[in-house]
């Protein structure tokens, strides 16, 4: 009989002790400030190049580091594989490139609405 008592004043302490424990865990505080994303392109060496496409358009290369990170020789977000109808057009999408770029917004999409408001949809 008092060998019962014990092992039930026994589990009784392990489990309030567990219960404890699991309550009182680590929790992350809530004042604590989200780790800063690291953006790798902030300073980096970016280039654009503007190339020749299909009919007399152009398209653009950009290169990081001298390697090349966006090949598009048609106008991005638009069916078709024609490009911009000047090198002047074709540069002004890659700048904007380089800008989503540089605020690490990867893959930086172009959308028609950012080629309408550049003036490049003819």
């Amino acid at each position: 009989m008092k060998s019962k008592i014990v092992l039930t004043t026994l589990f009784f302490f392990l489990l309030v002790c567990g219960w404890f424990l699991w309550n009182h865990r680590a929790q992350p505080q809530e004042d604590a400030s989200p780790q800063e994303v690291i953006n790798p392109y902030a300073d980096a060496e970016i280039k654009a190049v503007v190339i020749p496409s299909e009919n007399n358009t152009f398209g653009y290369d950009i290169y990081v580091y001298g390697a090349v990170l966006v090949h598009q020789p048609s106008r991005p977000g638009l069916p078709g594989r024609m490009g911009f109808a000047s090198e002047e057009d074709a540069m002004k999408v890659a700048e904007l490139v380089i800008k989503k770029i540089r605020n690490n917004e990867m893959p930086p999409t172009v959308t028609v609405e950012e080629l309408r408001e550049l003036g490049v949809l003819r």
